[in-house]
Order: structure tokens, then sequence, then C-alpha cells
């Protein structure tokens, strides 16, 4: 039981991590041309991953895979704040 609240927690926040920096990318670094270039997702995404491993390594539930699933979610809503600045630039 307390593996699934650990689950819905982590998808919990990884939700609102995709939509709170998916917002961050399109309205603060709008006008931030390293924030616009192609590599920029990966960057974050790793660095994320990166910075999320110390913490959920003292969770027992929590693994490195959750660490590598933050990082992915991390770098899509990067490249997702990234079109939706492309889109209002048009």
């Amino acid at each position: 039981m307390i593996e699934f609240a650990f689950l819905a927690a982590a998808g919990a926040g990884m939700g609102l991590s995709y939509v709170r920096i998916r917002d961050f990318v399109k309205e603060r670094l709008r006008f931030v041309d390293s924030a616009q270039r192609p590599a920029t997702p990966w960057v974050a995404g790793i660095l994320a991953a990166l910075a999320a491993s110390p913490i959920v390594a003292f969770l027992p539930v929590l693994g490195g895979g959750t660490a590598i699933v933050f990082g992915i979610v991390v770098g899509r809503a990067v490249r997702s704040g990234q079109k939706q600045v492309k889109l209002l630039n048009r």
C-alpha cells in the first residue's frame, strides 16, 4: 500500500513539474537565445536526472528509474515550452 502512495506522489510530482517547467520556458525564457537551442532539452533532462539521483536514493520505493523518468519529463517539458515559444513568435 505504501508503494502505491509513493508511486502516486511521484506521478503527481512529475505531472506538476512538467506543467511548471513548460510554462517557465514559455513565459520567462522566451527571449533567452540559449534556452531555444536544440540541445537545451537534452542538457536540462540530464542535469535534472543527475540532481534527482541523490534525492531518490533515500527513498526505498523510488529508485534510479524514477530519476531517469524525471529527467525525461524535464527534457520533454523544455521541448514543449520551446515549441510554444516558436508558435507565439509566428
